[in-house]
């Protein structure tokens, strides 16, 4: 591809804010729960923009929603994602941009008359932030074969909905198998979720992979008692050691290499202020680029619970919410997203991704690779999560020349 060739940027723009509209909050961000009113309100109009490009539409049993654009020949397509469903408090980019950047580059080849050798598709992945389903990643986790549709339907949320029941509910239990359509490569468009490249002077991330990712659910049992008259030594707090545990995680992380570690759900039960927690559940993120020292961290956690919860008199069960390896993305991808960027004269490096992605599913599928561009602030999950117009249609240009040089190989 001619290298002065580039997406429409104003369109991209137009797009992404559209979409963002959906579920807008008062703060400025987005609440797409998946499979929730807004995530179906954002499915139909992802399926109408996709019909409008002449793309052929399919969704799977999963709800994973595939817009094709056809190549000269039959075989493996190229495929570009991400996904529309966002977290409770979430902002206009994580994800959407990686949709909103595939519809791009293929509006932008229907606009130049450019047909590929291969298919080019784009695909929105259902709940793949986790954050009313578990495991998080779930669409393209069975997609890739990692979880069975039965199963997935399974899932329950925390008000007790199940997963193939509101997947029903909002119209999107499609035909098709799961992974039906077979991958030559993988690409995601993505902002960082962080600050580096912000911090480090901008440009492009050529990711390297993602890192090792375990989330637990711990389930703390106490003694709930009056909270003015139990003297201290007396009791059994559940809501002390679930604070023990989470201090202990966040101490792991300056003693174990690359080590992160965050409790980011917590339920005191029965919630009073004057009466000890009889009952606490709360979730723990942890991540780490090398398995073997995520598995450490996990291993030193799990003792010190089985060690101090009975000092306490407190019970402790974990259920394993989510659990996947460190994921190396195929050098011929990084490299392609380094070359891309260079002959579009912006700024590149290499860099590992924090968050977990729908490419790391798509990794056990076919050579993958992602773009990032910087997130101002570093924020997201975050109603005030920003990048730039132009970061963002930089961004895109480079997946339009990755995608067309992987569909052309």
């Amino acid at each position: 591809m001619q290298s002065n060739i580039r997406i429409d940027g104003p369109r991209l723009v137009s797009r992404l804010m559209s979409l963002a509209k959906i579920g807008a909050t008062p703060e400025g961000g987005c609440r797409r729960l998946a499979l929730s009113d807004e995530d179906r309100q954002g499915r139909d109009w992802l399926v109408g923009q996709m019909q409008a490009l002449g793309l052929e539409v399919k969704i799977d049993a999963i709800g994973n929603i595939v817009g094709i654009l056809k190549g000269q020949e039959d075989g493996p397509a190229v495929i570009l994602g991400s996904h529309i469903d966002t977290v409770g408090s979430g902002g206009r980019y994580d994800g959407a941009l990686g949709v909103i950047g595939g519809l791009e580059v293929v509006a932008t080849l229907r606009d130049l008359g450019l047909q590929p050798k291969r298919d080019i598709a784009v695909i929105a992945f259902t709940n793949e932030e986790g954050a009313r389903f578990h495991p998080d990643m779930l669409g393209s986790y069975v997609w890739a074969g990692g979880l069975s549709v039965k199963d997935a339907y399974a899932e329950k949320d925390a008000d007790g909905a199940v997963l193939g029941e509101e997947l029903r509910r909002i119209g999107y239990d499609g035909p098709e198998k799961p992974g039906f359509l077979k991958a030559h490569a993988y690409f995601e468009l993505h902002i960082e979720q962080g600050p580096v490249l912000e911090q480090e002077g901008g440009g492009i991330g050529a990711v390297t992979g993602i890192q090792a990712i375990t989330w637990l659910e711990l389930v703390l049992g106490g003694q709930p008692n009056h909270g003015g008259t139990t003297p201290m030594k007396y009791r059994k707090d559940a809501g002390l050691m679930a604070a023990r545990i989470n201090l202990f995680a966040h101490e792991l992380t300056h003693r174990i290499p690359g080590q992160l570690a965050n409790m980011g759900f917590i339920r005191t039960e029965p919630g009073n202020v004057n009466v000890v927690p009889e009952r606490v559940t709360v979730t723990l993120d942890m991540r780490n680029p090398s398995d073997e020292n995520l598995a450490e961290a996990e291993a030193a956690l799990r003792d010190f619970i089985a060690r101090e919860c009975p000092n306490y008199g407190i019970t402790c069960s974990i259920r394993d919410l989510a659990r996947f390896p460190a994921t190396p993305f195929a050098e011929p991808m990084i490299a392609r997203v380094e070359a891309a960027a260079k002959t579009l004269g912006l700024p590149v490096r290499r860099m590992i991704s924090g968050a977990g992605h729908d490419a790391q599913m798509m990794a056990r599928l076919c050579p993958t690779g992602m773009v990032f561009v910087p997130s101002i602030g570093g924020l997201s999950h975050n109603p005030k999560e920003y990048s730039t117009d132009e970061d963002i249609v930089a961004g895109a240009n480079i997946l339009l020349h990755v995608a067309w040089d992987a569909a052309n190989a």
